[in-house]
């Protein structure tokens, strides 16, 4: 026997305003057809000028245990994963347990940006087969938009708010690669990479700052990084990209998404694609696949899942996963 960190439930928020690309072309020297054909996004949700990342954090959460039949009583740590944290501290992830009424455990913030949820997926793991926590809240939650500069037709046009939640528990499994639960998780950064994607900004330069890409040169990493680092959490599962029943990864661009999967030689009709309608939402991107997903009936119990992602660092991974 041996101890796995199995999904017991999922949930999602997205703030209400839904921004289609035809806004930006008011003002912005760009087209619907110019943002669909190099992004593959249609539209995104912002966060109300009220509402902040805890917030969507709160409700994602709160809708994966609702999923689970959990409470907040029932959990032992919160995991948020977040660029984009309402303050410089406390954390988001202490605002969400107290907003949820959890007196007991713990909870911290993990930064990878967008690799983001599959570092705090990957530290969530770690904590339940260790033995500190039995029951996690994973957390993926981002408002990108307080950080885009609205003059740039190349980065503010991508980016979208909203959040995506699971519960981690630990369960018994067989030792075997036909486990339910997290199989093998993969984590890689190299900080050479830091002017490819970054913010020009923050406490430590005592300003905000804005987000800043080279949009080509990340596209060529990530293709690359995020088939290899898929195919290395499967072999360490012992699988290959066969068993793979679904994809389901960071959701940056269509092109990246096709590209990667074309890499790992699994058709599209495996990946589950929800960039159209949410943008890149960063850390937050991955859990609202997932419940996405299960949503439109496309996850299943048994299903084998794996999730990439890269972000600025450049910071990148991948979790092998069975639902």
């Amino acid at each position: 026997m041996a101890g796995r960190s199995v999904v017991v439930g999922v949930g999602h928020y997205l703030p209400e305003r839904v921004v289609p690309n035809a806004e930006f072309e008011k003002t912005l020297d760009t087209t619907d057809e110019w943002i669909r054909t190099r992004s593959g996004i249609e539209r995104r949700h912002f966060a109300a000028e009220d509402e902040t990342t805890s917030d969507l954090a709160t409700k994602a959460a709160k809708a994966a245990l609702a999923d689970a039949g959990l409470t907040a009583d029932d959990i032992d740590a919160i995991v948020l994963a977040t660029s984009t944290a309402d303050l410089t501290f406390p954390s988001a992830a202490t605002m969400v347990q107290a907003r949820l009424g959890m007196t007991r455990g713990f909870a911290f913030d993990v930064q990878a940006v967008c690799a983001g949820f599959v570092f705090a997926l990957s530290n969530a793991n770690a904590l339940i087969l260790s033995g500190q926590a039995k029951r996690v809240l994973v957390i993926g939650a981002e408002t990108f938009s307080r950080i885009m500069d609205w003059t740039d037709r190349s980065t503010c046009v991508l980016f979208g708010d909203g959040a995506g939640a699971l519960v981690l528990e630990e369960q018994e499994g067989q030792g075997t690669a036909q486990d339910r639960g997290i199989l093998a998780t993969d984590l890689n950064s190299d900080g050479r990479y830091k002017d490819l994607l970054y913010v020009d900004g923050g406490v430590s330069t005592q300003s905000t700052g804005h987000l800043r890409m080279q949009g080509n040169q990340v596209f060529r990493h990530a293709v690359e990084k995020l088939a290899r680092t898929a195919e290395v959490a499967l072999e360490r599962a012992g699988l290959t990209g066969d068993d793979v029943d679904w994809i389901v990864p960071h959701q940056a661009n269509i092109r990246i998404i096709q590209g990667t999967a074309k890499k790992m030689g699994l058709p599209m009709d495996n990946v589950v694609v929800t960039v159209q309608d949410h943008g890149n939402t960063s850390a937050a991107s991955i859990p609202l696949a997932l419940s996405v997903g299960k949503q439109r009936g496309q996850i299943k119990p048994g299903d084998l899942i794996v999730t990439e992602a890269i972000g600025g660092g450049l910071a990148w991974g991948a979790v092998a996963l069975r639902w």
